[in-house]
């Protein structure tokens, strides 16, 4: 049974909670397996594969040959813009390439899971009743996260949707990540150390992903 230590909004331990078996208890036959096909590919998504060299075709000037075919007793050459030559083109140039591969909705959800099951079983996930930030206030956001996290690493504050106080307020601390909860995905949740989402927030992960 996966549990979780809850808060009130200034930082308080108040109960510990039991986390929905459908999300935060999910078994695989290979787990890493899962996790590094789902992320490799995720990765590969994120470039923008607009690297270019410019080959010969693409060099700046002229395609007249730079002196007779024979009788010269010099090697033979076309055009200045030839590889071998100082300022011509690449021989093998680097042209755009598409990296994004599709990943499949189920697939992506099973490593979503996976994830937060092996995050929810060493006990770092947190639930917070709410934030109660009416502005943006960085100095109370890092006070309230040392309350309920006061070790060192990575963070990921998950909100019910995008209350920008909120995520402004901790947008500024530069070792901590936010995002909504209807929109979490594996990679960062393997590479937050900690997660702190609200109790709203804990609802709309069982709506969406319990499915």
């Amino acid at each position: 049974m996966a549990t979780a230590i809850k808060f009130n909004s200034i930082g308080e331990k108040i109960d510990e909670i039991e986390l929905p078996a459908q999300i935060f208890e999910v078994d695989v036959n290979s787990p890493k397996v899962l996790l590094n096909e789902v992320v490799t590919q995720y990765l590969l998504n994120q470039r923008q594969g607009t690297v270019q060299k410019k080959n010969r075709a693409m060099t700046a000037g002229s395609t007249r040959k730079i002196y007779r075919q024979k009788g010269t007793g010099r090697a033979r050459q076309g055009s200045i813009r030839n590889p071998v030559r100082v300022h011509g083109g690449r021989a093998f140039a680097i042209l755009p390439k598409n990296w994004y591969r599709p990943i499949p909705k189920k697939k992506k959800r099973l490593a979503l899971k996976v994830a937060l099951t092996d995050r929810a079983r060493d006990g770092r996930i947190f639930i917070i009743e709410s934030f109660d930030f009416t502005e943006p206030n960085t100095k109370q956001a890092r006070e309230i996260l040392n309350k309920i996290v006061p070790d060192k690493g990575w963070k990921l504050v998950v909100t019910d949707g995008h209350h920008f106080p909120t995520v402004k307020s901790f947008n500024n601390l530069p070792d901590v990540m936010t995002d909504r909860a209807d929109s979490l995905y594996a990679y960062e949740i393997l590479k937050s150390h900690y997660i702190v989402m609200t109790q709203d927030a804990l609802n709309k992960v069982e709506e969406v992903f319990s499915k």
